[in-house]
């Protein structure tokens, strides 16, 4: 005799706690999606959730839809994000947030997945920033520099250089006291302002740290070329800085700084010039060769960098979006001791600069490089301005 299992019969505090052991998004829309009883005994925004494997954002297309590529089933997965229109540019990503940067000159961060979004001060807005003008057609901005010299610029340079990188400290929608830390371009500054706020202010002290920047336990780290680390603490009404001084490291091109489960890390990326060509043409490019790894050694009377050479099951994903580090077991189909890596080379970087984008992962077993399927690394690709971005998932 058969029996008919009726599985919207199950009782709720079995749907619980199958629900809570839920780790990957895509499984709790799958869930949602069974039934109305399963739908409506789970929240529409899950709260339990750890971190979600990133998606690359991929650029603009004619239209308002975004492609963001899952390399690990190797699908794009589009989401309709006018938003991200062709005057505007994502300068960070973090939590699953993207920060943009308008040529208007707004500034604001916004979930791609809620379309939930909350206003910064603009860029007309920073202490550096003498006068705005939106008539001053090609002179918008007027400048003083650390020096004291004044420039113009105008409303496209502002948009696509004046900003090198955006992060936040937390979800906005599960903090409203969140903070934003940007890193300026041309001068190596450090500002920040919290949500609310009205305008920028830079941390003094922390100039030229401006490698990267990522916030951990209430905590802002910048680093400096040279390997040392700013520790900004912008709690108060005033920004206090430490440092955590280290012997100075050599060689590289650019710095980002990792946190791990347990501890810091530091990686050296190196570049090399190239000629690609295309279209008839000869540019000249920048490519990734290689990057090296460090760990921050605190058992010793004085801060060390020391050179690993295996990141066992973690994968590393650096670029504009804030550093994150991942362990591959995780995450089925991935595999560690991986750096994935997106053009974040700022001089490259502007409206109108055709793709062959810098971007893959780097394996640091035996320092191979390979694309990513939806971006070939040596041919020129049909992909533009903006180059590609880490996005990781997050409905909150």
């Amino acid at each position: 005799m058969s029996v008919d299992n009726d599985w919207s019969e199950l009782p709720p505090e079995l749907l619980d706690t199958i629900v809570n052991k839920l780790t990957d998004l895509r499984d709790y829309l799958h869930f949602r999606a069974v039934c109305l009883s399963w739908r409506s005994s789970t929240p529409a925004t899950p709260k339990n959730l750890p971190c979600q494997l990133p998606w690359l954002m991929l650029p603009k297309n004619q239209s308002n839809r975004r492609g963001f590529f899952n390399f690990v089933d190797d699908k794009v997965h589009f989401l309709n994000l006018p938003e991200a229109s062709n005057s505007r540019r994502r300068c960070g990503s973090s939590h699953g947030w993207l920060i943009i940067v308008d040529e208007s000159p707004s500034i604001f961060v916004i979930n791609p997945l809620t379309k939930v979004n909350f206003n910064l001060p603009p860029v007309s807005q920073f202490p550096n920033v003498v006068n705005f003008n939106f008539y001053s057609v090609g002179r918008e901005f007027t400048l003083r520099s650390p020096d004291g010299e004044v420039y113009a610029r105008n409303l496209k340079e502002m948009r696509d250089s004046f900003i090198r990188k955006a992060v936040i400290s937390s979800s906005p929608s599960r903090d409203p006291d969140f903070i934003t830390m940007v890193i300026l371009n041309e001068t190596g500054e450090l500002a920040y302002c919290k949500n609310g706020e009205h305008s920028w202010k830079f941390i003094d002290d922390a100039r030229f740290y401006d490698e990267d920047v990522i916030y951990f336990e209430g905590l802002f780290y910048a680093v400096h070329k040279s390997g040392e680390i700013a520790v900004c603490d912008v709690s108060g009404d005033t920004p206090s800085v430490s440092f955590m001084e280290t012997p100075k490291q050599i060689g590289g091109d650019m710095q980002y700084l990792v946190k791990t489960n347990d501890e810091f890390l530091l990686v050296t990326r190196f570049l090399e010039l190239d000629i690609d060509a295309a279209y008839h043409q000869l540019d000249v490019v920048y490519k990734t060769v290689e990057f090296c790894v460090f760990r921050l050694v605190l058992e010793r009377p004085r801060c060390e960098w020391e050179e690993i050479n295996s990141l066992g099951e973690t994968m590393l994903f650096l670029g504009e979006n804030s550093s994150l580090a991942l362990l591959a077991s995780d995450f089925p189909g991935c595999e560690g001791n991986r750096i994935y890596f997106t053009d974040d080379y700022c001089e490259a970087n502007y409206d109108g600069v055709d793709g062959n984008h810098d971007l893959g992962y780097y394996n640091l077993a035996d320092g191979s490089i390979e694309a990513l399927s939806c971006c070939p690394r040596n041919s020129h690709s049909v992909l533009r301005w903006p180059p590609p971005i880490w996005f990781t998932p997050n409905p909150c």
